[in-house]
Formats: structure tokens, C-alpha cells, sequence
């Protein structure tokens, strides 16, 4: 055989060859058989042709494949008529669609081809012409490369020259010129799978018989078959997987074909020698050609109970059209096959254009899925309730095998998923108890430290206190620094249901007026965001101190450095917390820093509010000592039942009552004992521990409800005084009154505050968790309260510093001003009182400010005056801060001894120089005055106008202070973002004027900011009305005194 080149023709060339020796080994064959006439056959000579044929034929085979991996052979497509045949190299892989693409190499005659190559070398070939059938082939068709040897490969790829390049990208890979992980991406593939067309038949061929020894095939009447590229197999074999067109066979090949006793069938993996049983037709004759089987290549490949039918003529021609790609498509048939087996299905039908759609994307993913085996099936709804019915996969191949590996794989998840689930719950319980020790043990560090640190904040507070009580008469007269923190320290549960906690925290803007002392430096702790137009307003107001003294309003001073208005930055990070002024300040180091500067070498001490936990923590951030009680101690006296304790101590007189009451059958037994004592009183209140402002109070008109109240009058009356003290004599009316309260106080007891406690039953389910006392009402119907403000000084000096009768303008129980001073009880008596209150306080700890309420009656019975003593606040009021300020402004005295307040008077400018200088010889006279002071004032309208518009409206009205008159009105502002509430004082020479001119604000006010379908929510009303029935108890006490005054004067006259 020639050298092979690497070019197609000599490939081609290579192929003729070796059809040519073929055919010779096969007429020397014939020949020798017709010479011997069936005498043996000399076997010498027969061992020397096929082994000379066998050395050809591997020289051939080793010929052609060095031409095959030496280049990749490509002729381009012309239009002429002639086919070329393009025969492609063994690769190891290829790119999608390579599995459809047609090589062509150019026409050249030769010999019809009647055996193929079974192995690599030349195979022995007896006598009866044995030829090995080859096998099939699954999954990808393609061989491998020659491979550039390991010594010569480099780890960079080497450049690639244009006659490379030309070669193809597979070529490249596998020289290693492209590195395998290179990415590669193609703009458009590089063949684009499409139907082959379909040629007609122009010319007669016979039609090959099937079945004898004589069967052949006649391609004389085709213009192109395709003809399969050898492929070496798994058996070293050479198969067949791509078809290519082949050129019509010669006439001697022709000849060569009919004596050809077996035939060649073309398969999708090559050609295979079908041995035929069926005996040779007689008389071979020319069969007129047949037509296509399926003009439009779309075959219907019937299984039946999940077998092909490999006989059926549309999968004989499916399988001979498709022959390049039948190794997927044969795997892909198999895994369909499997897959109607194990469920059962009778029939499926599958359409191969359909099949050939998909037969790319299973290449790749080498697994189809049920939707795909679906989406090729023509009856695919059928199939597809088939599958999807419960328990089909265990009716077909292997049912029962499945069926018990279901049931084990079952079990065995539920005894592991119980298990799982159990070891789930107990990691879980552990992890709980874990992080709840955890949390256990953190809280006990935290509450040993806290505990610890308050036990040190006590010892400090108690330390700073010697330390003050020591150096109190030279404190209070040298410099020093007053930090005032009107602090709440409620408890929680109160501080959350107290509306707007932080602006009833600011009603003390009076204790800036403490600067009245010139050795006094304030710093007020705001718990609001003040605006400037308030800081103005007040740096104006306590710059009137200069004026008032000299009466000259146009000697205005400048204060502002004798008080600072400190706001604590925690205001804004705990918004909703509802803390006390003292928690924010300890959460407020830039305060606190601030405040250290500010006192830096001064002397200084704290006045605080209601005392909580924190106050100590504060004072011992600043190092200061605190003028007030220990929390725990003020805590404990000032609910209801501790200051029932203090006055019981203290021997004044109390209203009948009951306290420290915690459950309801106790509240119905002491009720009901305390009306048979008391049965001229005909209301009794309740009163919650530790609520304040009147917040937890009911109350209950029990002689007008109380069915046997007139019965238990003439029990009384029947008995005499003193067999009605015994307890026997109590008895049946005792039960008769237990049976009615319950219903009577569920049905006519009445809250306070209905914003607080809407029904009776929420008021008593407070008044019970928290404790409460039943006091009796003043059985009168004018009944006058009257406010207290006493100091326990570090010295343990007690004075009277403030008093003042209420006001009411939310209703008889809660207190909304006070008039000053107070003039319903005799100063001595009242002086009397109030000590032995001070003193009961000092002896339990009590220290700094307080107040005292007491109420005042005229017994119908006795007709005479009576007090009762029946609050105590362990806090600095409101009353005295507005107090506080009263004296600023007039620059006055108020005596708590006598309850006088006087101011002095200035003298008027005169223009005689003489006269001036001889009143300035002559001391200030001093003139009484009365104020009327209120600091809850609410009205809704006030917050749609400025501050600014309500004080040009109020000055247009005549509605201001005279600093000269040292009278007239003052108002204190709160805030400036709701605005709805606002401080009132109004200053006069007598309590009826001045009752009359607040009413008159009241009036002029509600007008102003009010229109006729707008009136607002607002408690003026209230105030005038109840300042009203004032003027009428106050004129009719004035009538009678000048009645008493006349009749003193008479007997004289």
C-alpha cells in the first residue's frame, strides 16, 4: 500500500485498497474451490494468502490511522452534483451536535465493500468465511485523540499558527495547544443540527431479499448511502457511529456482491453480517424500488409492556436514519424502557422528532427526568395517570422487591425521625436550661452587684448626711449650689399609668426662685426639652427681682448665671420607658460631667422630689449630700396606711377609718363596722396606697343606697349610748349590712379619676393587690382642705414654710390650687398639729420637705370647727414651689406661725426732691396680700396659639403684674410642644379680690382662645365655679363677723 500524507484523497485512496485486497482474498477463495472440485483444499497455500492478506491489511490499518491523527480533513461543500465523503478522526470528545455531522470525502471508484474489520489486525478467515459480529455501543460515540506525550507537553499553551488553527478546536485540545480548563465559548454553533434531506429515487434497484444465503443488496439504483466510519470498540474492534455517503459501487464490486452469500445490514454502530436461514431464491431477479416508509423522517416507535419491537419497520428506519447519535438515543430508549417497565405501562409511542429534540440536552445531563421522558411521548396523558397512580410502581418489574424496600425505608425513617425528634427535644430542654442557668447566674451577678452597690450609695447617702446635719448652720449661709431634681420616684406600675409622667414632673419650675438668696446658685433639672422662647420667658421672669425691690419696672437684671436649666440626654433614649428624672440623670454622664463642672469647689446639696433608688446614685456620681429622706423610709410613710401610722403616733385627729387592707372579705367587715360606728357619716371613701393626686380614690354614698341604714339608725337610737359599744349589740345589723355592700358598692361606687379606673371592679381589684385605707367623708356640707408645707431641717429643726386652702377644679377629692395663706383654721391649732406631725416624722427618719393635708368641718352635731389630719407626702409640692415664686415676685414674707403674707411696699416718685429724701428716711411700710395659685390648668384650645399670642392677649386685657403694687398676675409655662396645660398666680390685697380677679382670667382666657363650636376640653369652668362657691362661704363669713363686731360694739356704746 502508497504512504499515506495527511490529505483526504489518500485517505480515500487507503479505503480502495483495502476494499481491493479484500476482494481479491475473496476470488482467490472461489478460484481455488473451483479447481479442487471438492477435493481438499491445499491448506499451505491457504495459511500464505491470508497471512500475506493479514500483513496487508495491518500495514493498511496502521497506515490509516497515522493519516487520521495527523490532521483533521475537511473539504468544503460544493454545488456541483458529485458528493464528497468527509471521514472525521476518533476524538475523545465533541461538541453538541457533533453527533449529527456528515463528513465527506471526495468520490473515487471503487469496489463494493462486503466484509468490515473486526480487529485491529488482519482476522483468520476459514474456509466457511466466519465474520465476528460487533456490539453496540451506548453513550457517546466518539474515540480518543492521539495525545501529545506527557514529555512534551507545557504547561502554557504553546502559539498557535494559522494552518493550526485550521485544524479545528478538538485538534487543539487534545495536542494540548488549547489547555483543557480553558473556558471556550463559540458566538453560534459551529453546526446547527437540521433533517437531512431526502433524495428520490430516479433509477430501478432490486429489492434486497431477506431471509437466504443468496440475499443481497442492490445500491446500483441510490446516488448516496451512508456508510459508517470505523471506530475502534471495546473489543478492540472497529464499530461504526457515523455514517458517511459513500459513492456508488462499480460494476465489479457489483458482481462481487451477488455472490456474496450473507448480508450486510446498516446499523447506527456499523455494518453487521446478518447470517440468514431462509433458503436462496431461485432465480435472482431486478425488484422495482420501494418508497419510503416515512417521507418526513418522523418515526412512531411503539412499546409495548416497556419493550421496543427492534423488528418494526419505524425502528429499523429510525435506527438507520439517526445512526450517528444511536448510542444516546439507544441509552436514552433503554432508560424509557426501564423506567414503563417498572410502572407498568401497557403502551407508549414515542416520536423520534421529539426524541431527537431532547437527545442533545441528555447528552449532558447523561439523567432525564420524568417530564422529559413525558414530553417525548405521543400519548404522554395516558402515560402520565398511569404513573402518577398510588402504588403503580409496585405492579411492575421488581413490585414486590420495592414494596418491601418501601416499607423498610418507611419504617426505618419513622423510628429514625422519632428518634431525631426525641434527641431534637432533649438538645432543646438542654439548651434551655442551659441558657436559663446562664441567664440565672448572670441575673444573681447582677442583682449581688446592684445590691451591693446600693448597700455603698446607702452608707455614702448616710455619711453625707452627718456631714451636712454638722455643717447646716454654715452651709445655708455661705455660697452654695442648690440642685434641684423634681424627680417622681413612683413605682413603676403607677409611673406608666400617670399621663404625661414627665410634665407632672415639671410643675416645679418655681424652685428656680430659691436664687431670692443672693448665696444661692440653682441648677434645675428639666425632664423636657426647653425651647428658647422659654428660656427667655423665665430669664425675664427671675430678672424682675431688681424691679420689684426698687418698684421701677425699668430695673430689669440679668440672672442667667445664677441658674442653669440641665436637661438629661437619656430623655431621648428611653422614650417609652416611663423612667423617673433621677434614673435619666444616672443614664446622663454628659450631665452629670456637666454639673460636676458647674460645682467644681462650691458647696452643694440636693433637693429632690419623691426619693427613689437613684437619687443616691446621683448624689454619689456628684459627691453631694441630699436634703431629703432614705427612699425606702419615705417609700414606706407616705402611702395612705404608713402615714395613718405616723398620725396615729403623733395623737391628732384622724377621720374613722380603717387601714392596710388586702383582701375583699376584710374590706366588707371593716366597712361594715365602721358604718354602725359611725352611722352619721354618710360617705366613705377608699383609698389606694400608693397612688397620689387623688388618682386612687372612690368613694360611696352608703346612708342613701344602704336599704337598712334608717333600720340601723333606730337599732341605735333604741339602745343608749353605752350598750351600744358592745359588740352584741352590733351583731344583726352587722349581717344585715355585710349582705348589702357587695352589691351596693358594685353598683353605686363610684372612681375618682374614671380615666384611670373606668368601673368599680378595676378599681377594686388595685385598691386589693396594692392595699388601702376606708376613712370616713366630713359628714357637713361645706367642708374646706386645706395643704401644709413643712422642712425638717438636717438639725432637726421643724418650720412651717407653707399653707394654703384648696381649690378644686377636677372635683371635690383632687386638689387644683391653693389660696395663700390659708385662713380656715386657727394658726395656733394648726401650728399645733403640724408639729406633732413634724415630730412623729423626725423620729422615723423623715427628713427635708413634706406636706401635710388636712380638712376642716363644722360638726352638725356639735357646731363646732373640726380638723382631721389625712395625707402626708414625703415630697417637695407644688404648692411650695409656687410659693416659692409668690415671694419672688413681691419680694414678701410669708409666716407659717400667724399665716400672714406681707410685702413691702414701695414709695411712689415724686418730683419734690424734699419729699423724696424724707420718705426714703421712713421704713417701707408692709401691706397683707393674698394669692390664688394653680398650677392644672387644662385646656385643650391653648395649644393651637403661642405662648407669645396668649401673653399679647392677656396683656391687651389688663391680665399682668404690677411691680410697684407688687400684685397682679404671674403665669408659669410648662412646655411648648402640646401646650394644653399652664400655672396661674394671681396676687391681691384680700382672698375675696383676688378669688374674683383668678375667675376673671379663667373667664377672659376661655373666651379668647374659644369659639362657640370649638369650647374644648378644658377644667376652667370647674375652677370658676367651685372659686364661686368660695366668694359665697367667704362673703357669708364675712357677714357674720361683721355682725359679731357689731355686737361687741354695742353693749360698749
Amino acid at each position: 500500500m502508497a504512504d499515506v500524507v495527511g490529505t483526504g484523497e489518500e485517505a480515500g485512496a487507503i479505503l480502495v485498497q483495502v476494499q481491493e485486497d479484500l476482494h481479491h482474498l475473496k476470488d482467490k477463495l472461489t478460484s481455488i474451490n473451483l479447481e479442487q472440485h471438492g477435493e481438499g483444499v491445499d491448506v499451505h497455500i491457504l495459511e500464505t494468502a491470508i497471512e500475506r492478506t493479514e500483513i496487508g491489511l495491518r500495514k493498511h490499518a496502521e497506515n490509516y490511522l497515522n493519516a487520521i491523527n495527523r490532521s483533521v480533513l475537511t473539504i468544503p461543500y460544493t454545488d456541483e452534483k458529485e458528493v464528497y465523503l468527509e471521514q472525521t478522526p476518533k476524538c475523545r470528545k465533541l461538541p453538541i451536535g457533533a453527533a449529527q455531522k456528515q463528513f465527506i470525502f471526495p468520490r473515487v471508484p471503487v469496489k463494493p465493500l462486503t466484509a468490515q474489520l473486526c480487529n485491529r489486525s488482519a482476522p483468520s478467515i476459514s474456509p466457511s468465511l466466519q465474520v465476528c459480529t460487533q456490539k453496540i455501543v451506548k453513550g457517546l460515540t466518539v474515540g480518543n485523540l492521539s495525545v501529545l506525550p506527557v514529555s512534551h507537553q507545557m504547561d502554557s499553551p504553546l502559539p498557535i499558527l494559522e494552518r493550526d488553527a485550521r485544524k479545528g478546536i478538538l485538534n487543539l485540545i487534545e495536542r494540548r495547544l488549547i489547555p483543557p480548563a480553558a473556558k471556550i465559548t463559540l458566538e453560534s454553533p459551529p453546526v446547527l443540527p437540521r433533517a437531512a434531506p431526502l433524495h428520490e429515487f430516479h433509477k430501478q434497484h432490486k429489492k434486497p431479499v431477506v431471509g437466504g444465503i443468496g440475499s443481497k443488496v442492490d445500491f446500483a439504483g441510490t446516488d448516496i448511502f451512508i456508510f459508517p466510519n470505523t471506530q475502534r470498540g471495546p473489543d478492540d474492534s472497529y464499530s461504526s457511529n457515523k455514517g458517511s455517503i459513500a459513492p456508488p459501487p462499480s460494476s465489479s464490486s457489483m458482481a462481487s456482491a451477488k455472490k456474496s452469500k450473507r448480508l450486510w445490514m446498516q446499523s447506527a454502530q456499523g455494518l453487521e453480517l446478518i447470517n440468514c436461514s431462509s433458503p436462496p431464491p431461485k432465480s435472482p431477479h431486478m425488484m422495482p424500488p420501494q418508497p419510503l416508509q416515512n417521507t418526513f423522517l418522523d418515526y412512531d416507535i411503539t412499546i409495548y409492556n416497556g419493550t421496543i419491537d427492534h423488528k418494526a419497520p419505524d425502528f429499523l428506519a429510525f435506527k438507520q436514519h439517526y445512526c450517528l447519535s444511536w448510542g444516546s438515543i439507544l441509552s436514552f430508549l433503554e432508560y424509557v424502557e426501564k423506567l414503563l417497565k417498572d410502572y407498568a405501562v401497557p403502551l407508549a409511542i414515542i416520536k423520534s422528532k421529539k426524541l431527537m429534540e431532547l437527545i442533545s440536552d441528555f447528552e449532558l445531563n447523561q439523567r432525564p427526568t420524568r417530564d422529559d421522558v413525558l414530553s417525548v411521548i405521543k400519548n404522554r396523558t395516558t402515560v402520565k395517570r398511569i404513573l402518577n397512580q398510588p402504588g403503580q410502581r409496585y405492579k411492575g418489574q421488581h413490585g414486590t422487591e420495592m414494596a418491601a424496600t418501601k416499607i423498610q425505608a418507611t419504617w426505618r425513617r419513622y423510628k429514625a425521625r422519632k428518634a431525631y425528634i426525641h434527641f431534637r427535644q432533649q438538645q432543646w430542654a438542654s439548651g434551655v436550661i442551659a441558657i436559663s442557668w446562664l441567664l440565672h447566674s448572670h441575673m444573681a451577678r447582677v442583682k449581688k452587684t446592684l445590691k451591693e452597690s446600693r448597700r455603698r450609695h446607702l452608707e455614702n447617702f448616710y455619711i453625707r448626711a452627718k456631714h451636712l446635719a454638722a455643717n447646716w448652720n454654715r452651709i445655708r449661709t455661705s455660697r452654695r449650689t442648690i440642685i434641684h431634681i423634681p424627680s417622681l420616684g413612683y413605682s413603676q406600675c403607677i409611673r406608666e399609668a400617670a399621663p404625661d409622667f414627665a410634665l407632672q414632673q415639671n410643675l416645679q419650675m418655681g424652685r428656680l426662685c430659691d436664687i431670692l438668696d443672693a448665696n444661692v446658685d440653682v441648677i434645675y433639672i428639666c425632664p423636657l426639652h426647653l425651647s428658647e422662647e422659654l428660656l427667655r420667658y423665665y430669664n425675664k421672669l427671675l430678672g424682675l427681682q431688681a424691679a420689684v425691690r426698687s418698684g421701677n419696672p425699668e430695673d430689669m437684671g440679668d440672672l442667667q448665671d445664677r441658674f442653669r436649666i440641665l436637661t438629661p440626654e437619656a430623655i431621648n433614649s428611653f422614650p417609652g420607658h416611663h423612667m423617673c428624672l433621677a434614673t435619666q440623670l444616672k443614664y446622663s454622664p454628659k450631665t452629670i460631667k456637666r454639673i460636676k463642672n458647674l460645682i467644681q469647689g462650691k458647696e452643694a446639696y440636693i433637693i429632690g422630689g419623691l426619693p427613689h433608688k437613684d437619687d443616691l446614685a446621683v448624689a454619689d456620681m456628684l459627691n453631694v449630700s441630699i436634703l431629703g429622706s432614705e427612699p425606702e423610709v419615705a417609700h414606706l410613710y407616705r402611702t395612705k396606711s404608713g402615714s395613718k401610722r405616723i398620725f396615729a403616733s403623733a395623737c391628732v385627729p384622724t377621720p374613722p377609718g380603717e387601714y392596710d387592707i388586702y383582701n375583699h372579705r376584710q374590706m366588707l367587715e371593716v366597712l361594715s363596722q365602721l358604718i354602725i360606728d359611725n352611722l352619721g357619716v354618710r360617705r366613705w371613701l377608699f383609698k389606694v396606697d400608693n397612688e397620689f393626686g387623688g388618682n386612687g380614690t372612690a368613694y360611696c354614698d352608703i346612708a342613701r343606697h344602704l336599704k337598712c341604714y334608717h333600720w340601723a339608725q333606730k337599732e341605735c337610737q333604741r339602745y343608749n349610748t353605752e350598750m351600744w359599744r358592745k359588740k352584741w349589740a352590733h351583731e344583726p345589723a352587722l349581717v344585715k349590712i355585710s349582705q348589702e355592700l357587695p352589691g351596693l358598692l358594685a353598683q353605686h361606687a363610684q372612681p375618682v379619676n374614671e380615666k384611670r379606673f373606668p368601673t368599680w371592679e378595676k378599681f377594686l381589684q388595685t385598691f386589693l393587690s396594692q392595699g388601702g385605707v376606708i376613712e370616713a367623708f366630713p359628714p357637713s356640707e361645706n367642708v374646706t382642705n386645706l395643704t401644709v408645707d413643712m422642712l425638717i431641717e438636717p438639725m432637726g429643726d421643724i418650720k412651717i414654710v407653707s399653707s394654703g386652702d384648696q381649690i378644686h377644679a377636677d372635683g371635690p377629692l383632687q386638689s387644683s390650687g391653693t389660696t395663700v395663706p390659708q385662713c380656715s383654721v386657727d394658726p395656733a391649732v394648726l401650728n399645733s398639729l403640724c408639729l406633732k406631725i413634724g415630730e412623729a416624722c423626725k423620729s422615723r427618719g423623715v427628713l427635708g420637705y413634706f406636706s401635710v393635708d388636712l380638712v376642716t368641718f363644722i360638726h352638725p352635731q356639735t357646731m363646732e370647727q373640726q380638723v382631721w389630719v389625712t395625707d402626708l407626702d414625703l415630697c417637695y409640692s407644688d404648692q411650695l414651689a409656687f410659693t416659692q415664686l409668690m415671694l419672688y415676685v413681691t419680694n414678701g414674707n410669708l409666716d407659717g406661725c400667724s399665716s400672714c403674707f406681707e410685702v413691702p411696699l414701695t414709695w411712689k416718685k415724686t418730683k419734690s426732691h424734699s419729699v423724696q429724701s424724707e420718705e426714703a428716711e421712713t421704713p417701707s411700710p408692709v401691706s397683707s396680700r393674698c394669692a390664688v395659685m394653680s398650677g392644672q390648668l387644662r385646656h385643650s384650645n391653648l395649644s393651637v396659639i403661642y405662648y407669645s399670642v396668649l401673653l399679647q392677649i392677656c396683656k391687651a386685657h389688663g391680665i399682668g403684674f404690677d411691680v410697684q403694687e407688687k400684685q397682679g398676675t404671674i403665669f408659669i409655662l410648662y412646655e411648648d410642644r402640646k401646650r394644653y396645660r399652664l400655672g396661674m398666680i394671681t396676687i391681691g390685697e384680700d382672698l375675696q379680690g383676688v378669688l374674683m380677679t383668678f375667675a376673671h382670667n379663667l373667664f377672659i382666657i376661655h373666651q379668647e382662645i374659644s369659639a362657640p363650636n370649638m369650647q374644648g376640653e378644658t377644667n376652667f369652668k370647674i375652677a370658676v365655679q367651685d372659686i364661686e362657691a368660695i366668694l359665697g362661704i367667704t362673703a357669708e363669713n364675712k357677714l357674720k363677723f361683721e355682725e359679731e363686731e357689731s355686737s361687741k360694739d354695742a353693749p360698749q356704746e
